[in-house]
């Protein structure tokens, strides 16, 4: 059965355009069809549809008489189908007690809670509540933006008080899949990101020592755990703003930030939203003492590059700098350029291949084929100078 219309809500988009009816049947979105999709697949289309929505309807005359009292205000049951008329009892004083079976359960346990799913409603009413497998969702209004804050606090203590079973579950499972030693999780928890396309998903995100490692739902075995949607290595990866965004402005801007992560293919950019300031600042420290404990622990970084058409090494180490080895065969690493941190005046990049250090001096700027993309490089070479400032005290 087609996902139905049962209740039209004053002064949102379909009350405005007075284009959609009690009774409608959502047959497709933006043309992806859900003429057979279940409640939670229609929830999550929707979400992704961005400004513009097209919906293709059909006015299902046989069960409209069901849904009658819905738009008077009365809500029907989230699954059950509506009771008949004929079922009711007019003589009966107040409205008819609900079937405990009408009732939709779920746990809290690491369930996201958001309160920014409708962004275009002119009160922010609404309350979001995504199970941790990703499989069901609910939409709670409340009466008042009030309400709708106290409720959103009070479910997030629930699911805060909860975690730290979920993190103990966690680190056990990362302690089994680990090939490199234990990884502690330095933070665990929901985010919203802005997707390319418009739209926003809930994504989860776990902090370990190296790595942000990003999955559509919380992963319950070795084997999901071991199967991120994404991994972001920190030391490649840089918080490029928290908070309001000084250029355009992000979808939730005062409570976003923004990460980017060189890889050999490119820089990859991603905006998330939280609930609170005080999530925003414990991911935004957590991240930046990520990055510089990467840097730490890794000391040294080496690739092979081109330099004046001689096959050569580049080692860049936090502590030593920059030296370029030569990597002729049959030829001993001899050192063609030593040189410290503090030389360095500028690097830039072409995007493509080609690295450039600038150390002023006799030497000036040199160029450096790393024969791939040279972003990764340039990101550790960040995070090293990053590091470095940061000992010093110094707000990096």
């Amino acid at each position: 059965m087609p996902i139905l219309i049962s209740k039209i809500f004053k002064g949102l988009a379909a009350d405005q355009t007075e284009a959609l009816f009690v009774g409608d049947a959502i047959l497709s979105v933006n043309g992806e069809d859900l003429s057979s999709a279940t409640h939670d697949e229609a929830v999550q289309v929707l979400k992704k549809t961005g400004k513009e929505v097209v919906l293709e309807v059909k006015y299902m005359k046989e069960v409209s008489p069901c849904f009658k009292n819905s738009a008077g205000g009365t809500s029907v049951g989230w699954d059950s189908p509506p009771a008949s008329p004929l079922q009711r009892q007019p003589s009966s004083p107040g409205p008819p007690a609900r079937d405990i079976t009408d009732a939709k359960h779920m746990s809290l346990k690491m369930a996201y809670v958001s309160r920014r799913c409708i962004p275009t409603d002119p009160e922010p009413r609404y309350l979001e509540i995504c199970s941790a497998d990703g499989q069901s969702t609910l939409f709670l209004r409340a009466k008042d933006e009030a309400a709708a804050r106290s409720w959103a606090a009070a479910i997030q203590a629930q699911v805060s008080a909860l975690m730290p079973w979920v993190k103990d579950e966690l680190q056990a499972l990362l302690a089994a899949i680990s090939t490199t030693g234990s990884q502690d999780i330095k933070q665990i928890g929901w985010l919203t990101e802005q997707l390319t396309g418009g739209g926003t998903a809930p994504t989860l995100a776990l902090l370990t020592e190296k790595e942000l490692l990003l999955y559509s739902c919380l992963p319950q075995t070795r084997e999901a755990l071991s199967r991120p949607a994404r991994t972001a290595p920190l030391i490649t990866t840089r918080l490029v703003h928290s908070g309001p965004s000084k250029g355009s402005v992000p979808y939730d801007a005062e409570l976003s930030f923004a990460l980017r992560t060189g890889t050999h293919h490119g820089v990859d950019t991603h905006l998330f939203s939280v609930e609170s300031p005080q999530e925003l600042a414990a991911w935004t420290r957590q991240l930046v003492d990520g990055c510089h404990r990467a840097a730490e622990g890794v000391q040294e970084v080496s690739t092979a590059c081109t330099w004046n058409g001689r096959p050569c090494n580049l080692s860049v180490h936090i502590d030593k700098g920059f030296t370029l080895w030569a990597a002729e065969s049959g030829i001993s690493q001899a050192v063609l350029l030593r040189q410290p941190f503090e030389k360095l005046q500028m690097s830039s990049d072409d995007g493509a291949s080609l690295l450039f250090l600038d150390f002023g001096g006799s030497e000036g700027e040199i160029q450096l084929d790393l024969h791939s993309c040279p972003k990764t490089m340039v990101f550790i070479i960040h995070s090293f100078l990053s590091a470095k400032v940061t000992r010093l005290g110094l707000l990096a």
